[in-house]
């Protein structure tokens, strides 16, 4: 049933662009995990990125006319270089629509290539429409990303340089998914070849098109997707990748923002490169994989001992480099976060730090809240094992400390780590919300002016992290027989958004 595929992939033109990656044992991670790690380092080619592959690949197919008119493309990132570097190889005119949220660096990188950057709206979805119009007003042939069995082809490629590079027997792949076509090119060519290999697709847990099409039995659409990976933030997966994934792909693993961080960590201690969040996502999944075969929860194989992930990319902008950094402990259960309640008498404090002993604390912050009790926002290293937390916790209750696991709050990790102390005896009834907006020049206060003043902001938090779209955390003076209302109005407005008001840390940490 690949046939087909496989042979456009063994006929796809790649190499004028791209090169043989090489296959690289992790050794670090190799001994950590104990098993054989292997890296194919697709973050080596000339674009640091795998889709220089699948865009040449659909260029040399369209006829002279068609190359004499020029072709457009839409895309935030990979796609729009591997489109223009391959367009300036072959002498073809390029358009790249580019959403306005893209950051300079990536402009750059397209403009230097010769392609024209067309800036609109303010994510993929907006340019990809945009560049339809332009598509017919113009005459030009549209690239898609990864919807197209010539795309498709050229990425397959990546798996026949794989089989052929490692000698050893091969028990599983793990692939990056956004909107499938590294996956199911790769995919189609491993069941082709070695049918025993387990092909295994990782998305992150707020972009998992995926999953979603495996349950649905046909592509969906995502109502929100996730924006930290952004290179795999496709709310759609393609049609052509649907149906070779649907029986191709072994088990789909959806991993969070902290694990992703980690696996970054990870591939940097291995190979000294910084992968982009989309690259490092295999790593994420063959590491939950493997927790789980530990666990004795996965039963697909007791006895795997060598993986392969792919790197697909590291076109990661520096300014994000130190938020994956701060998460990247959380995601490797290096860290936990914790709201603890001690009495606000003499010798608490220290009573409470009795109890942490020895155990070295990456991050204290404390309030006095009231005559009778203080609250405490604590950092603190553990181990990965799972138990480790959980003895915290029961050292901490056992000594009558009130508790709350804050470690996987985004919440927490995101803003009120930063807002300790934000309490307020006037504040009154507030509703808190957390959001997220498209991140360029004047966002900030356009998103201010859609809230408006209907109701009062009695605390707000926000923080750039680089990445294409910011993150809010608001407290709206409002009765909670408003909430309703409320919600009402943020949904007209059009932002993603999260009700947080029911969100126990913030009721610790900000609420009087």
């Amino acid at each position: 049933m690949y046939s087909a595929i496989v042979r456009r992939i063994l006929d796809a033109r790649v190499y004028d662009v791209s090169h043989e990656t090489p296959l690289h044992r992790a050794n670090f991670m190799s001994a950590k995990l104990g098993c054989n790690i292997f890296l194919k380092r697709e973050d080596l080619q000339p674009i640091y990125s795998f889709k220089c592959r699948g865009a040449y690949n659909r260029l040399t197919k369209i006829n002279d006319i068609q190359q004499k008119l020029g072709v457009i493309a839409a895309s935030a990132g990979n796609h729009a270089q591997g489109v223009a570097y391959g367009a300036q190889k072959l002498g073809i005119p390029a358009t790249i629509v580019m959403p306005t949220t893209t950051p300079d660096i990536k402009i750059r990188s397209v403009r230097a290539r010769g392609a024209e950057v067309v800036l609109y709206g303010d994510n993929f979805d907006d340019a990809l429409e945009y560049s339809q119009k332009m598509k017919e007003s113009r005459g030009l042939t549209f690239l898609h990303p990864f919807d197209d069995l010539d795309v498709i082809a050229g990425q397959g490629t990546v798996a026949v340089e794989l089989l052929r590079q490692l000698k050893e027997p091969l028990d599983a792949v793990f692939i990056p998914v956004g909107g499938g076509g590294l996956a199911s090119g790769m995919a189609a060519y491993i069941k082709f070849v070695r049918p025993e290999v387990l092909v295994i697709g990782v998305e992150p847990e707020d972009a998992a098109c995926l999953r979603k099409a495996i349950s649905c039995g046909k592509p969906a659409i995502l109502s929100n997707v996730g924006s930290f990976a952004d290179g795999v933030a496709v709310k759609q997966i393609g049609q052509y990748p649907f149906e070779i994934l649907k029986d191709a792909c072994d088990k789909v693993i959806t991993v969070s923002t902290d694990e992703i961080c980690a696996a970054v960590k990870d591939v940097f201690e291995d190979v000294r490169s910084v992968n982009e969040p989309a690259g490092a996502l295999s790593v994420a999944g063959l590491k939950k994989y493997i927790e789980q075969l530990n666990d004795g929860e996965n039963v697909l194989h007791r006895n795997t001992r060598n993986f392969a992930a792919i790197l697909s990319g590291a076109n990661v902008n520096f300014d994000r480099i130190w938020h994956i950094a701060e998460r990247a402990v959380i995601g490797d259960r290096r860290e936990a976060l914790f709201a603890v309640t001690i009495p606000e008498k003499k010798g608490s404090f220290l009573a409470f730090c009795n109890e942490i002993g020895s155990r070295n604390i990456t991050e204290f912050n404390y309030r006095y809240a009231d005559s009778k009790e203080a609250h405490i926002f604590v950092g603190i290293n553990t181990s990965p094992d799972k138990k480790d937390r959980k003895s915290i916790i029961d050292n901490f209750s056992k000594a009558g400390f009130p508790v709350v696991d804050i470690t996987d709050d985004e919440v927490a990790k995101s803003h009120l780590r930063h807002m300790v102390g934000g309490r307020s005896v006037s504040a009154g009834e507030e509703l808190t919300f957390r959001f997220e907006f498209p991140e360029k020049p004047g966002a900030l206060l356009r998103f201010l002016n859609c809230i408006g003043d209907q109701w009062n902001i009695s605390a707000f938090h926000y923080r750039n992290h680089g990445a294409a779209y910011g993150r809010v955390m608001v407290a709206l003076q409002a009765p909670s027989s408003e909430r309703k209302k409320l919600k009402s109005f943020l949904d007209e407005i059009g932002y993603v958004y999260y009700d947080e008001t029911d969100n126990v840390a913030v009721d610790i940490f900000l609420r009087h």
